[in-house]
């Protein structure tokens, strides 16, 4: 493993108390599962629970919880809520405008400021034409009136507008105006679906754009192979996966198996694929993926399989990686969306939320901080969850 993830990844579980780790999948939807925290729409509003340092749950304070609450402002009007991969960063897109909230210190939350927010905040200039948002490790996208915008931290690249200087609010993304129906930015890179095919930037070091190298980009490239056919993209902390005409194909890291293939090479020491591969066995069926950091799930028809690091995340009643995909214990019909964090995953089941993984700081959302190796129902979450 490299040397300056290690360090970067103590430094932050000595901050935080907690682990780190991304979770974007096609701009966010309805459920969204973060660093050690959950997001979801509920009647229209959005609740938070779980790691809440820097105001990740948005409700004007800093107390984790160990059920749902309320983010302050946002009772109705809701349609998408997203969360980062970074210490902290939430948004939602609210009549049509992008809102964000939490840590904020390279400028994730796009207000023209530094400064973490207990509550939410307009994103520059976007209140009106978004229709996705998605947080990244330290930097956030949104699609625009079909066109893709990003600020925030910019250092390999992940802003996408031929420089590596960061911004505090949006800026265009080079050569994307339009076309663009599905947005994911990963730790240190972003991807996109473009008129059916997909195009990623930034970070490249271990393949995560797809486009048979590991040089970073600071614009779009195409990924090898993938023109038409997508309908949704993921990014993990440097790899990402998409849903290729029904199956799910993945490429970049694949440290714990997250890639879902064993037809991998090596990126500077580290099991990877620069180009997309076929997750084992999922050729078709799935509507939706998401990548959290070291593992991923899908919903493929309606139930629920997640694969790579396992500390309860996979769900299926054990603690063991898993470099092919798993059935989620009891998870086989009802299920319309499914988010991965850091080291655990949440699912809609027929209009109510189930958690299952790790939950130190309540990011389960079941009124304790037990982990659990399968699905556990999140405190008075039956029902109202689209």
């Amino acid at each position: 493993m490299r040397t300056h993830f290690i360090a970067v990844i103590a430094a932050l579980l000595v901050a935080c108390g907690g682990s780190t780790g991304p979770i974007s999948r096609s701009g966010g939807d309805a459920i969204a599962a973060g660093d050690s925290y959950t997001c979801a729409i509920v009647n229209g509003g959005v609740q938070c629970w779980g790691y809440n340092r820097y105001g990740t749950l948005g409700n004007n304070s800093t107390t984790n919880s160990l059920v749902p609450a309320q983010v302050y402002g946002l009772m109705s009007g809701a349609t998408v809520v997203a969360s980062n991969t970074g210490n902290g960063t939430a948004c939602a897109i609210v009549n049509g405008g992008g809102q964000c909230w939490g840590y904020n210190a390279d400028g994730e939350l796009g207000n023209n400021s530094t400064t973490n927010s207990l509550v939410p905040v307009q994103v520059y200039g976007l209140t009106s034409g978004v229709t996705a948002i998605s947080p990244g490790g330290y930097h956030t996208c949104a699609i625009v009136h079909g066109g893709v915008q990003c600020w925030g931290a910019n250092d390999a690249g992940q802003l996408g507008n031929s420089t590596d200087d960061g911004s505090l609010v949006p800026v265009q993304v080079a050569g994307l105006t339009s076309g663009v129906t599905a947005v994911a930015a990963g730790y240190y890179h972003t991807c996109a679906v473009v008129n059916g095919g997909v195009q990623c930037w930034g970070d490249n070091s271990y393949g995560a754009l797809g486009n048979n190298s590991t040089t970073n980009s600071l614009v779009p490239v195409q990924v090898l192979g993938l023109t038409s056919g997508v309908t949704a993209i993921t990014a993990g902390g440097y790899d990402t996966c998409a849903i290729v005409n029904g199956g799910v194909e993945c490429w970049g890291e694949n440290l714990y198996g997250e890639l879902g293939s064993s037809n991998t090479t090596a990126c500077q020491g580290v099991s990877c694929s620069p180009v997309p591969v076929q997750v084992t066995g999922l050729t078709s069926g799935a509507t939706v993926v998401s990548a959290g950091y070291y593992h991923t799930c899908a919903v493929v028809d309606g139930g629920v399989h997640c694969w790579g690091y396992n500390d309860g995340q996979l769900g299926n009643n054990s603690t063991t990686n898993s470099p092919a995909p798993v059935q989620v214990y009891g998870l086989t019909s009802g299920v319309t969306d499914v988010a991965a964090g850091y080291e655990h995953s949440c699912a809609i089941v027929s209009g109510g939320v189930q958690c299952w993984g790790l939950n130190d700081v309540g990011q389960l959302g079941n009124n304790s901080t037990a982990g659990s190796s399968v699905p556990v129902q999140v405190y008075d979450l039956t029902s109202g969850v689209p």
